[in-house]
């Protein structure tokens, strides 16, 4: 049970002790206190936002990632909130305790949690979800630290001048909610991008120690004795020196945990406004790999085996005109036109960044061999989904989708009816849509999903796969094999014409799993898209 007032301890000094003795007017001190929450409220919103962030890049399903990571930080502020109200006695130093510990924890969080990811996380067994409790336990003391800060906040800011409990909780929370604001614009328009994730939590820790260590030494040095001063400014100085130091050696950490990562051919490692991209390899004769947030998207000596098994069944019958939705590292583009007959080809790619790199980067523009230079090739930057919705009218025999997984969260509306439907309504009445539909044998439900959801879009479907990429860097974490669908508009399944080394149709056992997976869906009535969902 929650007690409405904490007792004093025996021997403790009441809350209030009159004004206390500040270097400036009151008036200047309550703006000041107002100004240190604004800025600790920021900072705390970037950790948490940095916490999520990470979550989606390396771990992936950022919806899970992002409830796990929310729901636990504002249950520990809650917790923290309690505990802060054995601190009030002493707000001035526990204040200051306080934002010197969350500066170094969250400062640091990034850095610490990228490389647990980059060194331990290939180590299965009992670690196999090492990343994932300890992304929990950052957020737990995080959360706890937060929580802590208004409660102080509110004991320091009546230390200046007795005020009605309402009038001072709607000012400090008006500051708190407006430094949130900033906080949360501040991370994906100005941090993120310009300073990376790892640098841009080490001056976010460096902003809220110097804020906070301010306030206390400045505002409420006459509150703390001598040893307390000093115990403070060691400690935030201690702090600065830490968050300083890993500043410096940023760089290097994140290239030897890129290589950790992703093997030591790492040659380009850039955040566009999508997506982090990564290109190991593919010059001087070394394959080259593509990785998209972490995830291997393009597997060395086997990228062909993948494109040509997207594209060849669905070009064996006409192709003149060809869309392809997602292929923005141009392999796709590569594979269809290397069939005769092609006329134009129409690739939609929504990150430009990726685009550049296949026209530029030697190694991936060698690996599409130059598609997107070709004049039968047209581009165009935009969401697969808005521009299928803008399009008219039968214009394509083929459609080929080329996108992230299905179990991506972010992904699942390029595998929904509703996308499908769009697709069906720009494809010839003899066309063929490819689909990339994820790994069989590890996500069984969400491949045979994408199965259901064409058949409920009016297409009929021939599923089949290939083994998944051999040993390269990231193996690891690449998929086992990689699924298909062949689609046609109507109630036939499109015949698989497959060559030597071509993909092999599912059996009749795996099947019979479609159909039973197709009547699951439809006896829990939830939209296929949700499905793709891990926790069904």
């Amino acid at each position: 049970m929650i007690e409405p007032h904490a007792p004093a301890p025996p021997g403790a000094p009441p809350a209030w002790t009159g004004p206390a003795r500040l270097p400036v007017r009151p008036g200047t001190g309550r703006f000041l206190v107002l100004a240190c929450v604004f800025v600790c409220a920021a900072c705390g919103l970037v950790y948490e936002l940095q916490l999520v962030a990470f979550a989606s890049y390396l771990i992936g399903d950022s919806v899970t990632q992002a409830s796990v990571v929310l729901s636990v930080m504002v249950f520990a502020m809650g917790i923290g909130s309690l505990g802060a109200k054995r601190l009030r006695w002493h707000a001035a130093a526990g204040f200051g305790a306080v934002e010197s510990a969350l500066a170094l924890i969250g400062g640091c969080s990034a850095m610490l949690l990228y490389a647990v990811f980059a060194w331990t996380a290939g180590w299965g067994g009992m670690w196999a979800d090492g990343p994932r409790w300890l992304l929990v336990a950052f957020s737990l003391a995080i959360g706890l630290l937060i929580g802590a800060e208004v409660p102080l906040l509110m004991e320091l800011i009546q230390r200046i001048r007795r005020q009605d409990a309402g009038g001072a909780v709607a000012d400090l929370f008006a500051a708190d909610y407006v430094g949130a604001l900033v906080g949360g614009l501040a991370f994906p328009f100005l941090l993120l991008p310009f300073l990376g994730q790892s640098t841009g939590a080490l001056l976010t820790g460096t902003v809220n120690v110097v804020a906070g260590g301010a306030l206390v030494l400045g505002l409420f040095r006459r509150d703390l004795t001598r040893r307390a001063r000093w115990a403070l400014l060691l400690a935030g100085l201690t702090v600065l020196g830490v968050l300083a130091s890993a500043a410096v050696l940023a760089d290097d950490f994140e290239r030897a945990a890129r290589h950790a990562l992703y093997g030591t051919d790492v040659r380009v490692a850039v955040r566009t406004d999508v997506q982090e991209v990564v290109l190991a390899g593919g010059t001087h004769g070394r394959p080259l790999d593509l990785f998209l947030d972490g995830r291997l998207r393009v597997a060395g000596r086997d990228a062909h085996r993948y494109h040509e098994a997207l594209v060849g069944p669905a070009l064996t019958g006409p192709h003149a005109r060809v869309l392809i939705l997602g292929g923005g590292d141009g392999l796709a583009a590569r594979e269809v036109l290397r069939h005769r007959g092609v006329r134009r080809v129409d690739i939609v790619e929504l990150d430009p960044g990726l685009l550049r790199l296949a026209r530029r980067d030697p190694g991936l523009s060698a690996a599409n061999g130059h598609a997107l230079a070709d004049p039968r090739v047209r581009v165009t930057t935009a969401d697969a989904l808005a521009w299928l919705r803008r399009a008219r009218g039968p214009a394509y025999d083929v459609v080929i989708a080329d996108l992230p997984d299905p179990g991506i969260t972010a992904s699942t509306k390029l595998y929904s009816q509703e996308f499908y439907g769009l697709a069906r309504r720009v494809l010839a009445g003899d066309g063929r849509l490819a689909v990339h539909a994820g790994p069989v044998t590890t996500r069984p439900r969400a491949f045979w999903t994408v199965a259901a959801t064409l058949r409920t879009a009016g297409f009929a479907t021939s599923p089949y796969r290939i083994p998944g990429p051999g040993r390269s860097a990231g193996a690891s974490r690449s998929p086992r094999d990689w699924g298909f669908l062949l689609a046609a508009p109507g109630n036939t399944p499109p015949a698989l014409r497959l060559g030597p080394g071509q993909p092999g149709a599912l059996t009749q056992e795996e099947l019979t799993a479609d159909a039973r997976a197709a009547e699951r869906t439809r006896v829990a009535g939830v939209p296929a898209s949700t499905l793709m969902h891990p926790r069904y």
